[in-house]
């Protein structure tokens, strides 16, 4: 049977904000599968800060994507044709092959991930119950390490990764303080996700808002942003703090990023210099599996709230992805594609 794939391909490399002329949308007919392939039809594709990053040229902790590639990204499907041992038609997988109608791979690519079978929605498998959600399970846990009664500042707390640390450290035991921009997202963060506080950056003074919330010092920041939150919380950090850095979505869109000022100039430069590093979810990929059944029986209990923001159809893709750089979504950012 023949499928005719849309997909976006990466045209020129943005300077500051991505504009829809950095890439192309083209069309592709996918047929005739060989042994041990598969092909999925995919429903959602996740939108994530980190994509911005790819877009550049230069070192990085994984390779850009390079002009004339498909642009990178994690969609989820079901397989509708199979010449696999390992995926059946009519399984849900999550795979990290790019902004595509369409996946058609080996059944041995390592991204796949077969999704368990749960009645809760396909969607979620890209957030909490996926990449975001695992990142601030992994995160947290192991870089952050928290301990009942630390007081943990959570930037981005109502994205799809600040969101999941925050109702996980409540749960440990901790004092959690988010950080979100606007009235509407810090009331979610406090009323719904259930933070002790929730700092609304756009309308507050962060000193004066960290001092008061935070009497007795921070002992984990989950980084998220950069740029001046983290200056603020610098001065606030104990003595045997610990800095997880997922990333630094202030600073994604520099002309001059290799020039800028990071998380880790600026936590370097404390004394005591708290315990900082960056982290890529890949590196606990032997433990995903446990990740996302310990997330989704926690959703199913009611445990751990989530929200998304869902935009239809895959050719508003890079508006989606300026929609997460400026901060304009709410919650995990994705594109229904069908």
């Amino acid at each position: 049977m023949k499928y005719i794939n849309n997909k976006f391909i990466l045209k020129q490399r943005p300077n500051g904000m991505p504009s829809r002329d950095c890439w192309d949308y083209v069309s592709e007919t996918i047929e005739n599968i060989e042994n041990n392939e598969i092909i999925i039809e995919n429903h959602y594709l996740s939108i994530d800060p980190y994509m911005r990053g790819r877009m550049n040229e230069g070192k990085s902790y994984a390779p850009p994507v390079q002009i004339g590639e498909i642009m990178t990204g994690e969609t989820i499907g079901v397989v509708i044709e199979s010449k696999s041992k390992i995926f059946n038609v009519g399984d849900k997988v999550c795979a990290h092959q790019g902004w595509q109608a369409y996946t058609k791979c080996k059944d041995s690519e390592l991204s796949l991930i077969k999704v368990p079978e749960s009645n809760l929605p396909l969607s979620l498998f890209l957030g909490t119950l996926g990449m975001p959600g695992r990142t601030a399970y992994f995160g947290l846990n192991r870089v952050g390490k928290p301990k009942i009664n630390e007081t943990i500042v959570v930037s981005a707390a109502s994205g799809a990764v600040g969101s999941v640390v925050g109702q996980l450290a409540k749960s440990y035991g901790c004092k959690v303080i988010g950080v979100a921009g606007g009235p509407e997202k810090s009331t979610y963060v406090k009323n719904i996700l259930g933070f002790d506080e929730c700092i609304d950056y756009k309308n507050e003074n962060i000193m004066d808002s960290l001092k008061q919330n935070c009497p007795n010092g921070i002992d984990i920041y989950f980084e998220n942003v950069g740029g001046e939150l983290s200056k603020c919380v610098s001065h606030f950090l104990n003595k045997g703090s610990r800095v997880p850095i997922c990333g630094f979505i202030s600073k994604y869109n520099s002309t001059d990023i290799m020039n800028e000022e990071t998380p880790f100039h600026v936590f370097g430069n404390v004394k005591p210099k708290p315990e900082h590093r960056f982290f890529v979810v890949r590196e606990w990929m032997n433990e995903f599996e446990q990740a996302t059944l310990h997330l989704m029986d926690l959703v199913n209990k009611g445990q751990i709230k989530y929200r998304e923001s869902i935009t239809d159809g895959l050719d508003k893709a890079p508006e989606a992805l300026n929609d997460v750089l400026s901060g304009k979504n709410f919650g995990k950012q994705l594109i229904k594609i069908i």
